[in-house]
């Protein structure tokens, strides 16, 4: 390994010795909030991907398939400032005069289901995913709205972050208020009723903590139980509308929301209400505008995770335009720099590492012989997907851009696309569940497990140094993408992945005595977690139980396959592991994630998984009263 290690400190902190001399020269780039590791990966590839499609743009990059004529059309006109700051905010007009058009309930009632296929704000939210108990159709969920605050324990009284964060979205709206046609007392007066309807709203959703755990997000309901959650609007004519059919339930995954909604909507609330819907529209649409408009949209979320300045115009022309068309440039990226043979590869490492999970499962001593059949039976019939996916989704080839000549904008162009994308979704209730839809793109740096689904998938951006590369030892690429493939296969037996069948059902597979074990022992992973000091405050060991889970049993299936190799080096294993997690953060992006992220700080990531693996201790001669030890007893193993 080329980096500078300081093998005097491993005994101490694994982290610090592995990344220790590149935190002191690491910077965290202007237009960033953290840099190392997953982000350095992601920056490389827009680098190249921002290369190509300047040639795209120039001429001299033809596009392969119709998708990519469309996104290229769609990239010139976001590319275009000259003409966004001629349009002013004229193209934000039409749906703010939709909203101050409204004079009662009744008026939103008479188009609902359109106001919600426009995409333009609402006191609920309606959307289309694999029917948890019966998961081979798809159905239709509901939920609350998401806050202004980043989460509803920023509305406790004693909340200082949110006594920082408040005034600036509150300066930051006053201006966009202001650059979108309002005069500073109507604009103050929006500003405070809608954060006074958000407040209202905040006691009733659910906080991260809350909405980590997968088992209460299951709370069926008829058609008549969520239209009767509210005397002013006609829910039960919007939902049958949307998904042309007459749901015979929908999932109410916060039901406090629902049953709290009709005091929410009353005719007291209505200008309120409105209010707030302004503000939505407001925030979530201004930075689609002129530049002034764009940078100031920014202001609150740069307060949030510490980001210096806003993007560059090409970086966030690049941003809007593979956003929108992320599965098309997925699938350039994934051909032109992954390609088939890797996706093979990759592949078959999947593949190895779920038949060392069998194998651990099958020797497992604390599970039952029923429950560990049925664990077993869940790996046989895991979906795998790696790199990208074979064929570009349908959605994309509805996407036609109307151009700047035709008086195309880009905020036209984007409610026309988020529309396609709404009907799309309502057009899937009901209908066969497709496994073969990726939910992230083959460019983007990261990977996932889906319970609804019982999929793993691994995009082809992920699929690099230092997590992956030929001139690597198997024993580094084990520390790396092996415990990445493996963190996932464990999230089907994490806390919330547990309650799922092999089929991405939720259904109680396990026996009594199993599940009662299990959880004392992912409570001893809460408890490892919970309280540690990171960054001035403490981690929440419930809210990150998931992921801890998933990060242990990934670590120690890595390490199993590591050691069936040949050339087998523990030593670069660890080091390898450690290297994966390094991160410079701002203090802003550390606060927030500590509130709200379902995953440990990087450096705990590192540090505390490996103080659970007896050969991380022999591996490098780490003996009581080294600070990196930790005695046996409380050393945590689950998978």
């Amino acid at each position: 390994m080329a980096d500078k290690i300081d093998h005097s400190l491993i005994k101490t902190d694994l982290y610090d010795a592995v990344n220790g001399e590149w935190l002191k020269t690491a910077t965290i780039p202007g237009d960033h909030s953290t840099t190392g590791g997953f982000t350095d990966l992601s920056d490389s590839i827009e680098k190249t991907l921002m290369a190509d499609f300047k040639d795209l743009l120039a001429g001299k990059l033809k596009p392969q398939n119709a998708e990519m004529g469309e996104f290229k059309q769609f990239y010139e006109l976001v590319s275009d400032f000259d003409k966004r700051e001629k349009d002013g905010s004229a193209p934000l007009k039409p749906y703010l005069d939709r909203i101050e058009a409204l004079n009662s309930y009744q008026d939103l009632s008479d188009q609902l289901a359109d106001w919600i296929l426009t995409g333009l704000p609402t006191p609920f939210s309606l959307d289309i995913d694999s029917d948890m108990k019966g998961s081979h159709n798809y159905a239709l969920f509901a939920s609350g709205p998401r806050l202004f605050l980043p989460d509803k324990t920023y509305y406790d009284k004693d909340n200082q972050a949110a006594k920082q964060l408040m005034p600036v979205l509150e300066k930051m709206m006053a201006q966009l208020f202001k650059l979108a046609g309002y005069d500073d007392a109507k604009a103050q007066q929006i500003i405070e009723q809608a954060t006074t309807f958000d407040k209202l709203i905040a006691p009733h959703v659910k906080s991260a903590e809350e909405g980590a755990d997968y088992s209460k997000m299951y709370n069926p309901r008829t058609l008549d139980q969520i239209d009767n959650s509210t005397d002013q609007l006609d829910l039960r004519t919007a939902i049958t509308s949307l998904v042309h059919g007459t749901p015979e339930k929908i999932i109410a995954t916060e039901p406090a929301y629902f049953d709290a909604l009709n005091d929410l909507l009353t005719a007291d609330h209505f200008q309120m209400m409105k209010s707030w819907m302004l503000f939505k529209a407001v925030m979530g649409l201004s930075g689609y505008l002129t530049e002034e408009q764009r940078q100031a949209s920014t202001i609150y979320s740069r307060a949030m995770s510490g980001r210096k300045e806003a993007r560059s115009q090409a970086k966030s022309a690049y941003d809007l335009a593979t956003g929108v068309f992320d599965q098309v440039v997925g699938d350039y990226y994934g051909r032109k720099y992954f390609g088939e043979t890797a996706k093979k590869d990759v592949h078959d490492m999947v593949v190895k590492m779920v038949n060392v999970y069998k194998k651990r499962l099958a020797n497992n001593t604390w599970l039952g012989k029923a429950t560990r059949e049925k664990a077993i039976l869940k790996l046989d019939k895991l979906g795998i997907q790696v790199g990208y996916p074979d064929k570009i989704d349908a959605l994309y080839s509805k996407f036609k851009v109307t151009p700047a000549s035709d008086g195309g904008t880009v905020l036209s162009n984007l409610m026309t696309f988020t529309r396609i994308r709404n009907e799309d979704d309502f057009a899937r209730w009901n209908q066969p569940v497709d496994q073969t839809r990726w939910e992230m793109s083959a460019d983007t740096v990261n990977a996932y497990f889906h319970p609804f689904y019982n999929i793993i998938v691994f995009p082809a951006a992920i699929l690099q140094a230092p997590f992956y590369s030929l001139k690597q030892s198997s024993s580094e690429n084990f520390g790396g993408i092996g415990a990445v493939i493996a963190h996932e296969i464990s999230h089907a037996f994490d806390n919330n992945g547990s309650l799922f069948d092999e089929n991405g059902s939720l259904n109680n597979w396990w026996t009594e005595a199993d599940n009662q074990h299990f959880h004392e022992l992912a409570e001893n992973m809460v408890k490892e977690f919970n309280g540690m000091p990171y960054a001035g405050q403490k981690v929440n060991g419930k809210l990150t139980v998931s992921e801890n889970i998933a990060d242990a049993g990934g670590l120690s299936c890595a390490l199993e396959a590591a050691k069936g190799e040949p050339d087998v080096d523990l030593n670069a294993f660890f080091l390898n592991w450690a290297k994966i997690w390094r991160q410079k953060a701002t203090p802003e992006r550390e606060q927030l994630l500590l509130s709200i992220d379902v995953h440990a700080p990087a450096k705990l990531r590192a540090n505390v998984q490996v103080q659970n693996l007896d050969d991380f201790f022999s591996t490098f001669d780490i003996q009581p009263g080294d600070k990196m030890y930790k005695v046996p007893a409380d050393r945590v193993k689950i998978w």
